[in-house]
This record gives structure tokens, sequence and C-alpha cells, in this order.
């Protein structure tokens, strides 16, 4: 296994984003691009090679194949279709749960041994796919669950109490989608409740579930405004692949396998913090949810359990 390479899987606006982010913030060797679209893939290799002089450090980048998994410490999978108008999430999720499956068994035909990162939507369910195709111990396999919906929350609350965005420790619990949640009672400012900072601040405690909404339609509204979204989770995956490769221990909102009761669920892949280093999930945190915020969660796990059963699981055993 070589130490520090990592090979992307998919092109596109997201996958792009997050390469040229780990460009200009270093500490990946080597990054191999791997697309169906060969053309794109040189000229993308092409194209962030001649930004290397000004880079901090020397990548090795280059145009691959499958092949080139074998020896990588790290692969990240944002291949997949997007969401196309009228299309229901089980139809995308059955498409891209096709492609993925397919993808991962090139991966692992490879010899590859390392970490897998999933980014591909719905990424809960496409994270368990990879899991299951992959035959991976399943702490190596995690997606990018609500790492970007929680920055998002991060942003938008750190403008509004004007504090530090490093310094708001809040996290989007869930699914990675309209189903996601806050446990509030353990958001904080510095190493304060974030409900003390309001009241202190004399600003209405219901403005939490307000904002709680706009991180949810931020997507949406990003969307409409320039058809798709990439910066933000482009940063969020080089986060996440940074952590792996330091082997950092943080702390981030992974989908990540539960199992044995976690959270009172068993066997599903679901947006939880988790610590992170080089053998993907160390360990979760399993916080005290409300009554209320454990029925969101388990209302989360039900809609994805409800698609793996309706097709996800047929088309994964095909």
């Amino acid at each position: 296994m070589k130490k520090g390479k990592v090979v992307l899987v998919g092109t596109g606006f997201v996958g792009m984003s997050m390469a040229y982010t780990m460009l200009n913030r270093g500490g990946v060797n080597e990054l191999v691009l791997i697309d169906i679209d060969k053309n794109k893939t040189e000229g993308e290799e092409m194209d962030l090679n001649h930004g290397m002089p000004f880079a901090p450090q020397k990548m090795l980048i280059k145009a691959g194949e499958y092949e080139d998994c074998k020896d990588a410490e790290l692969v990240v999978i944002t291949a997949g279709i997007a969401q196309k108008p009228g299309q229901t999430r089980l139809e995308l999720a059955e498409t891209n749960t096709k492609i993925i499956k397919s993808i991962t068994q090139s991966i692992m035909k490879s010899g590859f041994d390392g970490v897998i990162i999933v980014a591909s939507n719905p990424v809960d369910l496409m994270t368990y796919v990879v899991a299951k195709v992959s035959g991976l111990p399943t702490n190596r396999v995690l997606g990018s669950g609500t790492v970007l919906d929680s920055a998002r929350l991060r942003y938008i609350l750190s403008d509004y109490l004007k504090v530090s965005s490093n310094n708001i420790h809040a996290y989007i619990m869930g699914e990675h989608g309209d189903s996601s949640f806050v446990p509030w009672n353990h958001a904080y400012v510095g190493c304060k409740p974030i409900k003390e900072v309001l009241k202190e601040q004399k600003k209405p405690v219901s403005r939490l579930d307000e904002i709680h909404q706009e991180v949810v339609n931020a997507a949406y509204e990003i969307i409409e405004k320039k058809k798709a979204t990439y910066y933000g989770i482009g940063m969020s995956l080089s986060k996440l692949v940074k952590s792996v490769l330091d082997n950092d221990n943080s702390i981030l909102t992974v989908s990540t396998y539960l199992k044995d009761g976690a959270y009172g669920q068993d066997d599903i892949y679901i947006g939880v913090p988790a610590v992170i280093n080089r053998h993907g999930v160390r360990e979760l945190l399993n916080l005290e949810l409300t009554e209320e915020e454990q029925a969101k969660l388990d209302n989360s796990c039900k809609i994805i359990k409800e698609m793996r059963e309706k097709s996800i699981d047929k088309i994964i055993k095909e």
C-alpha cells in the first residue's frame, strides 16, 4: 500500500472540486483519476498538473484505470447520475446502485485493501451498497453523510452569533436529506451550550429550528441558482481524505455503519458523529438523544430500509 495514494472515481464537478482542493491544500502524494469519459479524465489531469508550480507540495496526478486501486491507501467514489426532474429518489437510488455496484467490483478486483469514502447520492444507501459489494470491514467504508450539512450549519450559526465557525460545535445527524435533525442539547459555542448563548444575547431559541431548515433548503437553493453544488462538498471530501491520510482522529458526521443496537439501530449506514483516522471509522460518538430526536433518527433509518427492501438489496445480490 502506497502511503498518501488516493484514487478518485468520478471526475465530475464534485470529484474535481475535491481534487482541486487537495492540490491547493497538499497532504496527498499521488492522485489517480478514473472516469468512464477517458478524454475528460486526461484533460483534468493536464489542467491540474499545470497548477503544480504553485502547489504547496509535489503531487503525482494522472489519469488511470481500476488496476491503480491495488496499492492505494484510499479510494473516493463521486461517480453516479444526478437526480433528474420528476425522478423519484428510489429511481435515482436504483440507477446509482447498479453504477456503484459495478465500480466497487472493479475496485476490489484490483486487490484493493484500504479505505473507501463514498459521496454518490443517495449517500447513505450508496455507502451501504459499497460495503456489501466490497466485503471490506464496515469501519473502512464510510460516506460523506452529513459532513457538508454540518458545515453549512456551523457557517450559518457563526454568521448569526458573530463567532468564528471554528468555535461552533454543532452537528446535523440522520439521513443526508430532508429527514435530518440537529441534537441541539449537544450544540456548543466554545464550551457553552448554544441555548444559553442565545438567551444571553436575547435571541429567540425558536430561531434554531429556522436555521436547521435553512440548511435543509440550502442545496435546493444553490441548485436552483447555479444548477449544482460542488465546492462545499469538494472541501468536505478533502477534509475527510486528510483525516484518513493524516490519521488525525477528527470528529465528523460521516455515514457510518450502525450495528448491535447503536442509536437503536442495526445493519444501516446513517450520518452520526464518529472519530475518523487511517482505519476509517475508529469509533462512534454515542450521544444521548431526546425522544423527539430519536424518533427523527428512527424515521431516517426507516426511509432508507424501505428503499433497500423495495429493490436495492435485490440489485446488490443479482
